[in-house]
């Protein structure tokens, strides 16, 4: 009989959100957000913002959308079973989609068990556009919110466990778009991308601390197909579950 599925291990094993990145998959070629080819003048910080060029929604917005919910719980059904597969989708879909973040997060998460993370853009943003060492964001209304180019700075790792690439920009007026945290998750090879960014070095390498405490943005593309869509849902649920369901699988002692 497999074992009840702890929220408190969903959001340990989404520390990193999809735990994307962790192996390439035989990857389709998307419609756009394709890598690009690896040249000997760009180095790995500069080679991530060329594949994550493109316009980008709420990953969580679009692959929660209720008409997806069966292809939830058809993935989650291969890990857990028939009986726990609509119960384990909820959770692993709600463990990313907290609408709280920073002091709010850290004074409701007194226990381990009601620990969620906000995924979703913050500060206005509606969508965001990544055109190279050009950052912007939109609103709900269509007007630009900020533009500024960035410069890679150094290798820079969220609490230990999500490492990526810190970008500056030298433009006084960027406030919380003043630093980017990228992951190396890209369209071509996790079907998706994720980031931070702030005003607050400090805070921003810290996952349950500070002003981003529990809050680490993802985004698809906005032209993203629905073969991309159940890509991402697919390897989501793989990466989340796979790890629990070899453990249950093992003999006992």
């Amino acid at each position: 009989m497999k074992k009840t599925l702890a929220l408190s291990f969903a959001i340990a094993m989404t520390l990193s959100l999809c735990a994307c990145g962790s192996e390439k998959k035989n990857t389709p070629n998307y419609e756009s957000n394709e890598p690009t080819a690896i040249s000997e003048k760009l180095s790995p910080a500069e080679q991530l913002l060329e594949d994550v060029k493109g316009t980008y929604d709420e990953l969580f917005t679009v692959i929660c959308d209720t008409k997806y919910d069966q292809i939830w719980i058809d993935e989650c059904e291969a890990f857990v079973g028939k009986e726990m597969a609509e119960s384990t989708a909820e959770m692993l879909k709600s463990s990313c989609t907290a609408t709280i973040y920073g002091e709010d997060a850290i004074k409701a998460y007194t226990n381990a068990e009601d620990m969620r993370f906000d995924c979703y853009f913050i500060n206005g943003v509606k969508q965001f556009l990544f055109n190279g060492n050009n950052i912007s964001g939109i609103d709900n209304n269509g007007k630009k919110l900020f533009e500024h180019e960035y410069k890679f700075v150094k290798d820079f790792s969220v609490g230990g466990m999500m490492d990526g690439y810190l970008y500056e920009t030298t433009d006084n007026d960027a406030g919380e778009f003043k630093y980017f945290l990228m992951m190396p998750d890209t369209p071509a090879t996790t079907y998706h991308t994720e980031f931070r960014y702030g005003s607050n070095l400090n805070d921003l390498a810290e996952y349950n601390k500070g002003t981003y405490a529990y809050w680490l943005a993802a985004g698809i593309p906005v032209n993203c197909g629905e073969k991309m869509i159940e890509d991402c849902i697919s390897l989501f649920v793989e990466e989340n579950l796979s790890e629990t369901s070899e453990e249950e699988e093992k003999p006992a002692a």
